[in-house]
């Protein structure tokens, strides 16, 4: 299997933000995981550059770190829209046990 370039990973990262459901969340490490086997790649902090150079076209309040954190400097919008959603919270932080997401099938 070829890695995929680095644009196709862009897109990849970005196709799997888009199929996550509403009030759910994805962390960079699950995304970074799940892509994995088919991009070549297995990087979080990949993922999270991603997002902040090209995630604003897709739901990016959805992707949080591993500890239900929001992205840094976007927290109260972020809480706002998926709340908005059903979200759950837990001590400040998205209640992962609750809201963690992994796509069907795989």
């Amino acid at each position: 299997m070829r890695p995929v370039t680095r644009e196709e990973y862009v897109d990849e990262v970005l196709t799997v933000v888009e199929s996550i459901p509403p009030g759910r969340v994805m962390s960079y490490g699950a995304i970074a995981e799940y892509l994995a086997d088919r991009s070549g790649r297995s990087s979080p902090r990949l993922v999270g550059n991603i997002m902040a150079r090209y995630g604003g076209a897709v739901p990016w309040y959805r992707v949080v770190n591993a500890q239900g954190r929001f992205p840094p400097g976007h927290e109260v919008e972020a809480r706002r829209r998926l709340l908005a959603e059903g979200g759950v919270l837990k001590g400040g932080r998205v209640d992962m046990a609750a809201c963690a997401w992994w796509p069907e099938g795989d």
